[in-house]
């Protein structure tokens, strides 16, 4: 996501730095403006530093730049529809006259005007100026256009005075764009373990048995929780892509291999997602030297790989243990029935058949089968037993939606297990 940071001029400009740093562990993309009296506290150079991306100054080219061209001539309609939402920290008493008044004279007050997304203010100004019934009444209006204020912390001022006016805590700030962005926390304290991509399995030195997993859900459920402030080691099998921030990843390649991995790091976890598409056979036996090709028929003789799902199950006490079911038929019938045989407390199931539900897309149409647990002191009641009828399990069926997105619902079925309110 992407937020666009409003600095205006006043000696808690300094601040916006510490912000940008702030909204950045969050995972926000920052793209910060600057008004002309903020310059004059802060250079711009510093922002875009932080950022790593060129702070905008100004509506149109300074002298002596080169002549604006039709991109720079609307950049603010360009930022106003790539942001998810506008922050302006610190908010003079000028900008919001400015911005109360509809008044579009630079960058920062014609992007308020130009988008539709939320909008908060931090205010920072001298105690009088902030009491003045002229500023009173400008965030009066502002509220009731739905502008969000993060009103100013009391104490000793930059002027000398003492009173309201200093600019709000970061995280004060940070906590009101999280809120709005729907960004949340409930996972700290929590340590999960999530498997992703496939197995390989040797048939010779230059052949293997595999499958198409992209590794991309588990990716977006390591990804998900971390944001959610899980702390998350990722077992990962063979795939293209990067661990998402913040996230251990302990690269595997056979199913041996993941399932070492997975009991050696169990004890750690609060919480196991078995998402990865590991492969339920290997060659009985892998010759040390390449299979030459032959005019008949070859046997290819295969034995089971280890069910890391079960070994999990039969000591995860309490532990929520999450599997995946990728099914071409009988979706729901085969669904119901590992999460009956294997003793997950939920299992996520989806037609790879289907359009935008298969392997390598970016979304997923996926159906939620969670035991109906009874939770006691935020944990699964000791004792209660895997599901044995239909009627102790709930269907959860998802339109098809992002990747991400899928992740999230799953991780709040987490916290329902868990008793917690979602």
């Amino acid at each position: 996501m992407r937020v666009a940071l409003g600095v205006s001029g006043g000696i808690a400009a300094y601040k916006a730095a510490e912000l940008v740093r702030r909204l950045q562990l969050e995972r926000l993309e920052v793209q910060v403006v600057m008004t002309r009296s903020a310059q004059q506290f802060i250079a711009p150079l510093t922002f875009a530093a932080l950022s790593g991306r060129k702070v905008i100054t100004e509506m149109f080219a300074e002298p002596g730049q080169a002549p604006a061209n039709i991109d720079s001539a609307i950049e603010h309609i360009a930022v106003a529809q790539s942001i998810d939402l506008l922050v302006i920290a610190p908010a003079t008493a000028n900008t919001l006259a400015r911005l109360a008044g509809g008044i579009a004279d630079d960058f920062l007050s014609t992007l308020y005007l130009a988008t539709k997304v939320p909008v908060i203010v931090a205010p920072a100004m001298n105690v009088n100026m902030w009491e003045h019934p002229a500023t009173q009444a400008n965030l009066e209006t502002l509220r009731a256009r739905g502008v969000h204020v993060v009103e100013p912390d009391e104490g000793y001022l930059a002027c000398g005075m003492t009173g309201a006016g200093r600019l709000a805590g970061v995280e004060s700030i940070a906590k009101k764009v999280c809120e709005l962005l729907g960004i949340r926390h409930d996972f700290e304290g929590e340590t999960l373990l999530v498997t992703a991509g496939p197995t390989c399995e040797d048939v010779d030195p230059v052949r293997f048995l595999t499958n198409r997993s992209s590794g991309k859900m588990g990716y977006a459920l390591a990804d998900a929780a971390a944001r959610r402030g899980a702390r998350v080691i990722l077992v990962s099998g063979p795939v293209q892509l990067e661990p998402p921030p913040g996230v251990e990843r302990v690269s595997v390649r056979t199913t041996e291999e993941m399932h070492r991995a997975v009991l050696a790091r169990a004890a750690e976890c609060t919480v196991i997602i078995k998402a990865a598409a590991v492969a339920d056979y290997r060659p009985a036996a892998a010759p040390t030297r390449k299979m030459k090709r032959s005019s008949g028929r070859a046997t290819l003789e295969l034995e089971p790989t280890p069910d890391i799902l079960a070994d999990v199950a039969r000591t995860k006490g309490n532990r929520i243990l999450v599997g995946f079911a990728a099914e071409t038929d009988r979706v729901a019938e085969n669904a119901r029935e590992k999460l009956r045989a294997k003793g997950a407390d939920i299992i996520v199931a989806n037609d790879v058949t289907q359009e935008g539900a298969g392997f390598d897309a970016e979304t997923n149409i996926v159906s939620i089968f969670t035991r109906d647990a009874r939770a006691v002191s935020g944990n699964v009641a000791p004792g209660f037993s895997p599901a044995s009828s239909a009627s102790d399990i709930r269907e959860i069926n998802l339109p098809k939606m992002s990747k991400f997105d899928v992740a999230n619902r799953v991780l709040d079925e987490v916290l329902r297990l868990r008793g917690r309110a979602v």
